[in-house]
Protein backbone atom coordinates (compact mmCIF):
# COMPACT_ATOMS: atom_id res chain seq x y z
CA UNK A 1 0.00 0.00 0.00
CA UNK A 2 1.29 3.32 -0.91
CA UNK A 3 0.04 6.84 -0.03
CA UNK A 4 0.78 10.62 -1.68
CA UNK A 5 2.30 13.69 -0.28
CA UNK A 6 0.07 16.43 -1.84
CA UNK A 7 1.69 19.52 -3.79
CA UNK A 8 2.20 22.24 -1.27
CA UNK A 9 0.39 24.92 -3.56
CA UNK A 10 -0.94 24.57 -7.46
CA UNK A 11 1.52 27.27 -8.80
CA UNK A 12 4.25 24.68 -8.04
CA UNK A 13 5.67 22.50 -10.40
CA UNK A 14 5.91 19.34 -8.19
CA UNK A 15 3.81 16.36 -8.57
CA UNK A 16 2.66 14.35 -5.33
CA UNK A 17 5.05 12.05 -4.31
CA UNK A 18 4.15 8.49 -3.72
CA UNK A 19 5.89 6.55 -0.60
CA UNK A 20 5.07 3.60 1.37
CA UNK A 21 1.79 3.35 3.53
CA UNK A 22 4.14 1.50 6.18
CA UNK A 23 6.04 4.14 7.01
CA UNK A 24 3.31 7.47 6.47
CA UNK A 25 0.36 5.56 6.97
CA UNK A 26 1.18 4.57 10.05
CA UNK A 27 -1.07 4.44 12.89
CA UNK A 28 -0.97 7.20 15.46
CA UNK A 29 0.17 6.71 19.07
CA UNK A 30 0.09 9.37 21.53
CA UNK A 31 2.20 7.85 24.14
CA UNK A 32 4.71 6.77 22.16
CA UNK A 33 4.99 10.15 20.44
CA UNK A 34 5.30 11.58 23.96
CA UNK A 35 8.30 9.10 24.95
CA UNK A 36 9.95 10.28 22.08
CA UNK A 37 9.99 13.88 22.44
CA UNK A 38 10.53 13.58 26.04
CA UNK A 39 13.46 11.25 25.31
CA UNK A 40 15.20 13.72 23.03
CA UNK A 41 14.87 16.64 25.19
CA UNK A 42 15.90 15.07 28.07
CA UNK A 43 19.35 14.05 26.69
CA UNK A 44 19.98 17.66 25.37
CA UNK A 45 20.22 18.46 29.25
CA UNK A 46 23.58 18.37 30.89
CA UNK A 47 22.53 18.52 34.41
CA UNK A 48 25.85 20.30 36.01
CA UNK A 49 24.19 22.38 38.56
CA UNK A 50 26.61 21.72 41.80
CA UNK A 51 26.56 23.05 44.81
CA UNK A 52 28.86 22.48 48.24
CA UNK A 53 27.46 20.71 51.33
CA UNK A 54 29.08 21.25 54.78
CA UNK A 55 31.45 18.29 53.92
CA UNK A 56 32.42 19.71 50.55
CA UNK A 57 33.22 23.36 51.90
CA UNK A 58 37.19 23.70 52.67
CA UNK A 59 38.29 24.63 56.36
CA UNK A 60 36.15 24.14 59.40
CA UNK A 61 37.95 21.33 61.06
CA UNK A 62 38.10 23.02 64.57
CA UNK A 63 35.51 24.11 66.80
CA UNK A 64 35.73 27.71 66.96
CA UNK A 65 35.19 28.41 70.10
CA UNK A 66 34.64 25.96 73.35
CA UNK A 67 31.66 24.44 74.48
CA UNK A 68 30.96 27.16 77.48
CA UNK A 69 31.87 30.15 79.27
CA UNK A 70 31.79 32.33 76.62
CA UNK A 71 28.66 33.85 76.27
CA UNK A 72 27.71 32.73 72.49
CA UNK A 73 26.01 30.07 71.15
CA UNK A 74 27.53 26.55 70.84
CA UNK A 75 29.60 26.09 67.89
CA UNK A 76 31.37 23.24 66.09
CA UNK A 77 32.08 24.12 62.93
CA UNK A 78 32.55 27.40 60.83
CA UNK A 79 31.26 25.51 57.69
CA UNK A 80 27.89 25.06 59.26
CA UNK A 81 24.99 26.19 56.97
CA UNK A 82 23.82 28.88 59.65
CA UNK A 83 26.97 30.49 58.83
CA UNK A 84 28.65 33.01 56.22
CA UNK A 85 30.34 31.13 54.01
CA UNK A 86 28.93 27.15 55.07
CA UNK A 87 27.49 24.59 53.46
CA UNK A 88 24.30 24.23 51.59
CA UNK A 89 21.76 23.07 53.77
CA UNK A 90 20.46 20.69 50.97
CA UNK A 91 23.32 21.64 48.78
CA UNK A 92 22.48 20.56 44.49
CA UNK A 93 24.60 18.01 42.81
CA UNK A 94 24.93 17.06 38.85
CA UNK A 95 22.33 15.16 37.67
CA UNK A 96 22.41 12.43 35.12
CA UNK A 97 19.16 12.97 32.71
CA UNK A 98 19.92 10.84 29.86
CA UNK A 99 16.95 8.49 28.76
CA UNK A 100 16.93 5.31 26.60
CA UNK A 101 14.92 4.30 23.34
CA UNK A 102 15.75 1.50 21.50
CA UNK A 103 16.23 1.68 17.67
CA UNK A 104 12.74 0.23 16.70
CA UNK A 105 10.73 2.37 19.27
CA UNK A 106 12.71 5.59 17.63
CA UNK A 107 11.79 4.63 14.19
CA UNK A 108 8.06 3.86 15.24
CA UNK A 109 7.75 6.70 16.89
CA UNK A 110 9.34 8.92 13.78
CA UNK A 111 6.78 7.06 11.50
CA UNK A 112 4.38 8.03 13.92
CA UNK A 113 5.08 11.95 13.49
CA UNK A 114 5.21 12.10 10.02
CA UNK A 115 1.94 10.03 9.37
CA UNK A 116 0.15 11.93 11.25
CA UNK A 117 1.50 15.03 9.99
CA UNK A 118 0.67 13.86 6.66
CA UNK A 119 -3.14 13.17 7.64
CA UNK A 120 -3.58 16.46 9.28
CA UNK A 121 -1.87 18.23 6.05
CA UNK A 122 1.10 19.53 7.63
CA UNK A 123 3.42 17.62 5.53
CA UNK A 124 3.44 18.26 1.79
CA UNK A 125 6.09 18.43 -0.91
CA UNK A 126 7.78 21.36 -3.25
CA UNK A 127 9.53 21.49 -6.42
CA UNK A 128 10.96 25.28 -6.21
CA UNK A 129 11.83 26.41 -2.98
CA UNK A 130 15.85 25.58 -3.49
CA UNK A 131 16.66 29.54 -5.18
CA UNK A 132 19.45 30.03 -7.45
CA UNK A 133 21.39 32.16 -5.53
CA UNK A 134 21.19 32.67 -1.74
CA UNK A 135 18.68 35.88 -1.77
CA UNK A 136 15.97 36.16 0.56
CA UNK A 137 14.00 37.80 -1.61
CA UNK A 138 13.03 34.63 -3.48
CA UNK A 139 12.37 32.25 -0.70
CA UNK A 140 10.42 35.11 0.63
CA UNK A 141 8.42 35.37 -2.32
CA UNK A 142 7.68 31.46 -2.85
CA UNK A 143 6.97 30.66 1.26
CA UNK A 144 4.20 34.13 0.35
CA UNK A 145 2.76 32.03 -2.78
CA UNK A 146 2.53 29.68 -0.55
CA UNK A 147 0.78 31.51 2.58
CA UNK A 148 3.43 30.82 4.45
CA UNK A 149 4.38 33.73 5.97
CA UNK A 150 1.23 35.93 6.04
CA UNK A 151 -0.02 33.32 9.13
CA UNK A 152 3.63 33.49 10.52
CA UNK A 153 3.54 29.82 10.90
CA UNK A 154 6.55 27.59 11.81
CA UNK A 155 7.70 26.06 8.85
CA UNK A 156 10.16 23.49 8.49
CA UNK A 157 12.06 22.51 5.16
CA UNK A 158 13.64 19.27 4.71
CA UNK A 159 16.13 18.80 1.86
CA UNK A 160 17.59 15.59 0.92
CA UNK A 161 21.16 17.25 1.60
CA UNK A 162 22.64 20.48 2.88
CA UNK A 163 21.55 23.46 0.51
CA UNK A 164 24.21 26.44 0.91
CA UNK A 165 22.09 28.60 -0.92
CA UNK A 166 18.66 27.88 0.55
CA UNK A 167 20.51 28.02 4.24
CA UNK A 168 21.89 31.61 3.60
CA UNK A 169 18.46 32.90 2.24
CA UNK A 170 16.33 31.58 4.76
CA UNK A 171 17.94 32.41 7.62
CA UNK A 172 16.61 36.31 8.54
CA UNK A 173 13.23 34.46 7.86
CA UNK A 174 11.61 34.16 11.18
CA UNK A 175 9.92 30.68 12.22
CA UNK A 176 12.09 29.06 9.11
CA UNK A 177 14.13 26.38 9.78
CA UNK A 178 16.06 24.30 7.49
CA UNK A 179 17.13 20.59 7.94
CA UNK A 180 18.17 17.26 6.17
CA UNK A 181 16.06 14.71 6.35
CA UNK A 182 18.41 11.96 7.45
CA UNK A 183 18.98 13.87 10.29
CA UNK A 184 15.66 15.61 11.36
CA UNK A 185 15.07 15.14 14.96
CA UNK A 186 11.55 14.14 15.98
CA UNK A 187 11.10 17.84 18.20
CA UNK A 188 11.28 19.97 14.93
CA UNK A 189 8.42 17.37 13.04
CA UNK A 190 6.20 18.30 16.20
CA UNK A 191 6.67 21.87 16.72
CA UNK A 192 6.14 22.57 13.10
CA UNK A 193 3.17 23.55 11.63
CA UNK A 194 4.23 22.98 8.26
CA UNK A 195 6.36 20.84 6.53
CA UNK A 196 7.41 21.27 3.09
CA UNK A 197 10.09 18.70 1.52
CA UNK A 198 11.74 18.65 -1.56
CA UNK A 199 10.57 15.04 -3.96
CA UNK A 200 14.12 14.05 -2.82
CA UNK A 201 13.84 14.75 0.73
CA UNK A 202 10.43 12.62 0.63
CA UNK A 203 12.50 9.40 -0.44
CA UNK A 204 15.29 9.74 2.34
CA UNK A 205 13.06 10.29 5.15
CA UNK A 206 10.82 6.91 3.54
CA UNK A 207 14.23 4.90 3.09
CA UNK A 208 15.36 6.27 6.74
CA UNK A 209 11.95 5.22 8.59
CA UNK A 210 11.29 2.06 6.33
Amino acid sequence: MSVEIPVISEKDSAQPVPVSGDVFGYEYNEALVYQLVTTYLNNGRTGTKAQKNRSAVSGGGKKPWRQKGTGRARAGTIRSPLWRGGGATFAASPREYHMKLNKKMYRTGMRTIVSELLRQSRLQVSADLIPAEPKTKLVAEKLKDYGLLAERQRVLILVDRKDPMLTLAVRNIPDIQVSEAGRVDPVSLVAADKVVVTSAAAKVLEERLG
